[in-house]
């Protein structure tokens, strides 16, 4: 056995000179793939002056000196790459996206809580808009909740004071207007953080209101941020 099982750490040999250079590598391999953050998962084609210890996962279609390597951890090390094939049950964190990767056998999926043999998962993520605020009485920020999309709650952070004459504001959608919270503040920081009574299914792509209460709006900005649950079906045969 020269490698290790799982992560194909070289091992050393009875008797080996320059024990250094395989327990170097050894420690780069695990230095890349120990609690991995890579800085991409949407190459194909490697970049041109990557840095000691850069991590990519490899997009479909490879090209170049990552040709044949489709789905595997990218790591530069002594100036060349690396690769690592990943296991059922892998994560790891797409820096570029700032969203969590999980290996279920076949391919990497974002924001999977958990996933079946067949590549059905359960997807839980946030969505962040900074929303600039609309002059009038309500505000919308179109299609901010993706079609099928199981809502948990909804939150907001004001990030540039609300004006106009406007005393106060409610969260909400078309028909709800304060689902995810009223009397909310227009001062920078003022924040909401509305749960949905009943996890709420949303079949198609779905504004948020923001509406003025004790005036209206003529400007500012809030993030808003929803909290939700996906459903991805088995992969196709």
């Amino acid at each position: 056995m020269s490698e290790t099982r799982r992560m194909a750490l070289p091992l050393l040999a009875a008797g080996q000179a320059q024990k250094h250079v395989t327990v170097n590598e050894a420690l780069a391999r695990l230095d890349a793939l120990v609690w991995p953050q890579v800085i991409s998962a949407g190459l194909s084609t490697p970049p041109v002056s990557p840095a000691e210890g850069d991590a990519h996962v490899v997009a479909g279609s490879p090209t170049g000196a990552w040709a044949g390597h489709a789905a595997q951890i990218a790591f530069c090390i002594n100036g060349g790459w690396d690769f690592a094939s990943p296991r059922a049950g892998w994560r790891a964190f797409d820096l570029e996206s700032g969203r969590v990767l999980l290996f279920d056998g076949t391919q990497w999926v974002s924001d999977a809580l958990s996933f079946a043999t067949g590549g059905a998962a359960t997807l839980g993520r946030v969505i962040e808009i900074d929303h600039v605020v609309e002059a009038g009485t309500v505000s919308t920020a179109a299609g901010a909740i993706p079609a099928g999309a199981v809502v948990l709650g909804v939150s907001a952070r004001v990030t540039s004071a609300i004006t106009g004459g406007a005393t106060s504001w409610s969260l909400g959608v078309a028909g709800s207007a304060d689902r995810y919270g009223s009397s909310l503040g227009v001062g920078l920081n003022s924040y909401a953080a509305g749960v949905t009574g009943s996890p709420q299914a949303y079949y198609g792509a779905t504004a948020l209101t923001l509406t003025a209460a004790g005036g209206s709006f003529s400007g500012g900005s809030v993030r808003l941020a929803v909290h939700l649950w996906e459903l991805q079906p088995p992969r196709s045969v």
